[in-house]
């Protein structure tokens, strides 16, 4: 079972997601289950940008992917706004779960207006026609994530933080009060990544929207997200994470961060959330 460490006190009537005693992982050869990560009791909470900080292996993609409906729960609930994700049909689904992932689109012929206007999808009919009220939509989604001067542009001649921004636009167009991101800041220069971070905490607080990325961007994701759940190495029999939920400043006091961190050479300043490399 997850260690859970869960140190949020902040308003329970803001919980959008809610996890009971959730386990995460995948079927393997000879129909046997990897069991990644069990026994999860949390939530994650609407108007805030919370970032999920790990290892590589430690199993963020699989809790990522769960949580999107991309893959089966093994065991345990999730309900989106009180309502169990296994009730949803798809349409309903796409609906309520925006989902922007790492990969880039490889698109050409089509311009930042039209990807973004595929958004609209679940509330098209069959033949997919857009009304007046669904490009209002589309218009809206451009104006806030503030990329209107990009919206006649091809999608293949952008830059890869332009792109970014475009498939966010995607995910407001589709009016859904949960976005889930997938390493969101990968291909981005650093300036981009402060930018990207920033939009996105702004969304949260402007849009109330539930968003919720994972992201190897340590400082930055200390520096900017409201919330921080830290999958942290077990060292215990079953080889199960930790998982530390709090505030920045939670997790640096209760020594969640610096474990996470620090390496020969490396250190973690609890006081300043800053990271010291030694020369």
């Amino acid at each position: 079972m997850i260690d859970l460490v869960y140190l949020c006190t902040k308003d329970m009537n803001s919980e959008t997601i809610t996890l009971q005693n959730l386990s995460i992982g995948y079927r393997v050869k000879n129909h046997e289950t990897r069991v990644v990560a069990s026994g999860i009791n949390a939530s994650i909470k609407r108007g805030e940008l919370t970032c999920l900080l790990g290892a590589n292996g430690v199993g963020k993609s699989t809790l990522l992917r769960t949580l999107s409906a991309f893959q089966p729960k093994l065991e345990g609930e999730i309900l989106i706004e009180s309502r169990n994700i296994s009730t949803f049909n798809d349409r309903e689904l796409s609906r309520v779960i925006g989902v922007v992932l790492t990969e880039k689109p490889d698109i050409r012929n089509m311009s930042v207006r039209e990807l973004v206007a595929l958004g609209r999808s679940p509330y098209t009919g069959f033949w997919g026609t857009l009304h007046d009220d669904d490009w209002h939509e589309v218009d809206d989604a451009i104006d806030a994530v503030r990329i209107s001067s990009l919206s006649q542009r091809m999608i293949h001649t952008l830059s890869d933080g332009e792109r970014q921004k475009v498939m966010i636009a995607k995910a407001l167009a589709q009016q859904t009060p949960v976005i889930y991101l997938d390493e969101p800041t990968a291909f981005l220069d650093f300036p981009s990544k402060v930018e990207m971070m920033q939009l996105l905490r702004r969304l949260a607080q402007e849009k109330d929207k539930t968003i919720f990325l994972s992201t190897h961007d340590f400082e930055l994701a200390l520096q900017v997200a409201d919330t921080l759940w830290l999958m942290e190495k077990s060292q215990t029999d079953n080889g199960q994470p930790k998982l530390h939920i709090g505030t920045p400043q939670e997790l640096a006091s209760n020594g969640a961060l610096a474990r996470y961190v620090e390496r020969p050479g490396i250190t973690f300043d609890p006081q300043n959330l800053s990271v010291t490399v030694a020369k």
